[in-house]
């Protein structure tokens, strides 16, 4: 490829598809949406001003879901990235330029979405991909929130029961508000999901990963606390307004997709999984083994290269763990077809004869 301009950002992978590229890069789902949401659209309704909170029948349908739930809990937003940039700005309305604690790495929008709303973030180093809880509970005193990703992007891990009620008992003890990003809460392979709980948990879900739903954009908040959820909608008035009616709708039926429907995708993810981790050590690379989402995030020197000189020579997107907080790293995505998995770890095995020192 000509006019080589490097590379410094996803943003720049972001909506690039077709000729001849296999991006391991963007986490959208290639698999269908459940059909049963596309049926009878037609209703005048779906194309007017809503709710801010966002529509009632949806945020009922969402409260059976979540023990001892209710619907004025819950706020309907532009997808997930939404949410958490409302929570984080809804703390700072309450609490000012507090600090928040995260876990590196983490996704790479959390960082920006924390200083976008004038808080200060403080870090937790993951030991061998999830919390250490030693240093969590260092790192926790003083902040007024932290922000969990369990399954996480980018490393794929879940986090172990045991260390999540340590935190519910930690947090709960010193007021701190979790955070909990669940949005691949049904895509975990070994157990159920286990929901963090406490008066001062906020959860954030969005059906893009369990549904394939990404571009409804299509998500929500969850606040045991009425003050975070009122905040949040104070600010949404102003910004966005209702979230997309027709989404939302679509949205409302995904609810009521039987299970069935969730098992069958995840299992797809796992034998992805399954071939993508073996065929990554093959090749002679180091990665921990994911357990939920679809994410892989294998040791490499000299990362920031190598997005450059995959994208440019062989047609392959991965992207730089330095933006997840994890340099020396490349995360790469198994959200597309076999075939396409095996195509592109062929030319990344490729691209490295020769390099092979750079994976130990």
């Amino acid at each position: 490829m000509k006019n080589r301009t490097q590379i410094i950002s996803p943003a720049f992978f972001i909506g690039k598809d077709g000729n001849g590229i296999i991006s391991f890069g963007s986490g959208q789902p290639d698999l269908p949406p459940p059909k049963e949401i596309f049926r009878n659209l037609e209703d005048r309704r779906l194309f007017k001003y809503g709710l801010i909170k966002g529509d009632e029948h949806l945020r009922a349908s969402l409260a059976k879901e979540y023990p001892a739930a209710r619907a004025e809990n819950f706020v309907v937003t532009n997808g997930a990235s939404e949410a958490l940039d409302l929570v984080m700005r809804a703390i700072y309305q309450m609490h000012g330029r507090a600090r928040v604690l995260l876990c590196r790495p983490y996704y790479y929008s959390y960082l920006p979405i924390v200083k976008f709303a004038g808080l200060k973030p403080v870090f937790t180093d993951l030991k061998e991909g999830r919390i250490n809880f030693e240093d969590f509970q260092e790192k926790v005193k003083g902040v007024k929130a932290v922000l969990i990703n369990s399954p996480s992007n980018p490393t794929g891990r879940v986090e172990a029961i045991e260390t999540l009620n340590k935190i519910e008992r930690l947090t709960q003890k010193l007021g701190v508000y979790v955070i909990s990003d669940e949005v691949y809460k049904d895509l975990i392979y070994g157990r159920e999901n286990y929901l963090i709980n406490g008066k001062h948990v906020i959860t954030i879900n969005s059906f893009s990963k369990t549904y394939s739903m990404c571009g409804l954009r299509v998500g929500y908040l969850w606040a045991r606390d009425p003050n975070i959820v009122q905040g949040a909608v104070d600010i949404k008035v102003h910004t966005s307004m209702n979230t997309n009616i027709l989404g939302q709708e679509m949205a409302l039926r995904a609810t009521k997709v039987p299970r069935s429907f969730v098992a069958r995708q995840t299992a797809i993810w796992k034998a992805r999984r399954d071939f993508i981790y073996e065929g990554l050590r093959d090749i002679g690379f180091d990665l921990w083994k994911p357990e939920g989402a679809f994410y892989v995030l294998p040791r490499i020197k000299n990362s920031a290269r190598v997005v450059n000189d995959l994208y440019y020579d062989h047609k392959v997107i991965v992207y730089d763990g330095a933006w997840f907080g994890a340099p020396g790293r490349i995360r790469l995505s198994y959200a597309l077809e076999l075939p396409k998995i095996k195509e592109g770890l062929r030319r990344i095995k490729k691209y490295l004869r020769g390099r092979e020192s750079w994976l130990k």
